[in-house]
């Protein structure tokens, strides 16, 4: 049994993002959740979230899943949509460089290991 969750447009930086979803990839999700909530980045509040999300759409999916089966299967962030500020940072020798916001895609899947075979 497999179940997913997907966050859109949230705010902050893949790079930094990638960093914490790279912690959890294949762990159980009781162990995912343990790093997450302990890990100082920015970042785990909202893979936290995902995760969270997914556990409770693979329990919607099957009442007989059980918290201890599951790990997560897949775990990645995409880059979202790039907005620009109006606001001017200066750059060397006087140039001036626009503000980015950046915003990314997290997608969680999680599984249990009985539909390993096909």
């Amino acid at each position: 049994m497999e179940a997913h969750a997907t966050a859109k447009y949230v705010k902050g930086s893949c790079q930094k993002a990638r960093l914490v979803i790279d912690l959890i990839r294949g762990k159980k999700v009781e162990e995912a959740l343990g790093i997450l909530q302990f890990s100082h980045k920015g970042a785990a509040k909202s893979i936290e979230k995902v995760l969270r999300s997914a556990i409770a759409n693979a329990e919607q999916k099957s009442s007989t899943v059980s918290l201890e089966d599951l790990f997560v299967k897949e775990a990645f962030v995409n880059l979202g949509s790039t907005k620009w500020k109006w606001r001017i940072r200066p750059a060397p020798m006087g140039r001036a460089f626009r503000e980015r916001r950046h915003q990314k895609h997290i997608t969680i899947r999680v599984a249990d290991g009985e539909d390993e075979e096909e």
